[in-house]
């Protein structure tokens, strides 16, 4: 049976324009400059550049000249309600030694011969007949970044059969591959970690250091990856000293031979710091990239067209279509300008209060100054949403006196001491790593011990937590720092 009633229902939604804005601001600053020459490209009523008039748009075309018009509001977005009520000066927002014409405007690429083309070259140096050179140009072909064929053989022979119509076996196969394997650099082509470096060591001079290396990784691997040196002298009837020459011949091998020389082909990444804090007479001082303020403008031409339009008197259905359009693009221009400029002036607003708040850390550059510091207190101090401070945060970066920092890396969770003050993890984390570069290698400190000594500094730490905090630094466990 069907029912009507009414359903009264309160919700809150973004409008178009607020969208654009959270956009925006989670753009990093070479992001951004790509998204305003989309911008540009798109809307022919925008432009960009000093306007020739110092008057902004005409606002009166906001106004409805007839019933069937659907013109949004530019209003929707309320810039007091979203944004701090610090008032924040224009020249703030901008960097006084700013020029556009310094900068570079080529985009760098890489040129040269790949890695694969690399391989093939010197193949072609060897005299193979038709079938063997396609099983080996197809091996090559499967050779990652890294050098390695990461596929069973048994794949790649139904590969070979599906897509080279090649019906072969993986005994042929291999015999092929150890001829892949004697290409450069040394040890392509191995399958594992194990086969490329004993590929590597049997191409060196043959000594005492190399063999003893050789049967090391040959016969007993797993004895060697863990660390237990007590059973290698064993096993091989050696000293000390002698076990120590061939492991530090191992240690010369290159374990990722492909990225010895993909890494050269590899464009590299430039980071365009957001902000920038200098240190002027004893105090912090912020200023905004420039790049992430162009200076756009409404394009007169088009709100003449307009303004055309309103004078004349008889106004056609034609003409009707073509000025909707033009608002439609004029609005469009309007919304996107003020988001930039709320877009400033959020980026501003955050990164002025993180400045704040970890003052002791930009004065000193020491990282055991940085406060606890979590999304929500940076929120609070500028009455913004959690949201939104996550989004200038996590991609943005800031020019230092010590460096560009990753915006992100100043929140940290707190942590009671022993005198009951609250101290930062990356606090905890420093002096973790400081305990861990000073121990004896020969006797490395377990986390049961590394626990005890922060316990000991008024850090007390259960030892599940410094395992953690040495997985974040990167750090193995004891029995993988152990050296001879």
């Amino acid at each position: 049976m069907l029912k009507q009633y009414l359903n009264f229902k309160l919700s809150q939604k973004l409008s178009p324009q607020q969208i654009q804005l959270m956009k925006l601001i989670q753009l990093p600053t070479q992001a951004f400059e790509e998204r305003i020459k989309q911008e540009l490209e798109e809307n022919l009523a925008l432009e960009s550049g000093k306007n020739s008039d110092d008057k902004s748009l005409d606002e009166s075309y906001l106004e409805n000249d007839y019933e069937d018009s659907n013109q949004i509001q530019a209003e929707d977005i309320n810039v007091d309600d979203y944004l701090s009520d610090d008032e924040v000066p224009n020249y703030r927002l901008k960097s006084n030694n700013y020029n556009p014409d310094d900068n570079d405007k080529s985009v760098p690429y890489a040129s040269g011969t790949s890695f694969t083309q690399h391989l093939i070259a010197q193949l072609n140096t060897f005299r193979l007949e038709e079938e063997s050179s396609l099983i080996a140009k197809f091996l090559i072909g499967s050779i990652d970044d890294s050098g390695y064929i990461r596929r069973p053989l048994i794949d790649l022979t139904d590969d070979l059969a599906f897509t080279q119509n090649i019906y072969t076996d993986t005994k042929k196969i291999e015999e092929i591959l150890h001829i892949v394997q004697r290409l450069d650099p040394a040890g392509v082509g191995a399958r594992s970690l194990k086969e490329c470096l004993l590929i590597q060591l049997k191409r060196k001079r043959k000594t005492q250091n190399i063999n003893l290396a050789i049967q090391i990784l040959d016969k007993a691997f797993d004895q060697f990856t863990k660390k237990h040196y007590q059973k290698l002298i064993k096993k091989f009837n050696i000293n000390e000293e002698q076990l120590k020459d061939s492991i530090q011949e191992i240690a010369k091998l290159n374990p990722k031979p492909g990225s010895s020389f993909s890494n050269n082909l590899r464009s590299t990444e430039h980071v365009v710091p957001d902000f920038v804090i200098e240190i002027s007479d004893g105090d912090l001082k912020l200023t905004l990239n420039s790049r992430n303020a162009p200076e756009l403008h409404v394009s007169k031409s088009y709100s003449e067209m307009l303004q055309g339009y309103k004078a004349s008197k008889d106004k056609s259905k034609a003409q009707k279509e073509a000025v909707q359009f033009i608002k439609q693009k004029l609005d469009s221009a309007k919304w996107f300008i003020e988001a930039i400029q709320q877009r400033q002036q959020t980026l501003y607003v955050t990164m002025n209060a993180i400045m704040n708040y970890q003052k002791n850390y930009f004065l000193s550059g020491d990282e055991e100054q940085l406060r606890p510091m979590i999304l929500k207190d940076i929120a609070d101090e500028i009455g913004m949403d959690v949201s939104t401070v996550s989004r200038v945060a996590n991609s943005k970066y800031v020019n230092t006196p010590y460096g560009t920092k990753l915006i992100k890396e100043f929140f940290s969770e707190s942590m009671t001491n022993a005198e009951g003050e609250e101290v930062s993890t990356i606090e905890i984390k420093s002096i973790l790593k400081s305990v861990i570069n000073q121990e004896d290698k020969k006797k490395p400190l377990t986390d049961e011990r590394l626990a005890n000594i922060l316990k000991e500094k008024g850090y007390p730490i259960a030892r599940r937590t410094i395992a953690k905090y040495r997985e974040q630094l990167d750090l193995p466990v004891a029995r993988l720092r152990k050296e001879i």
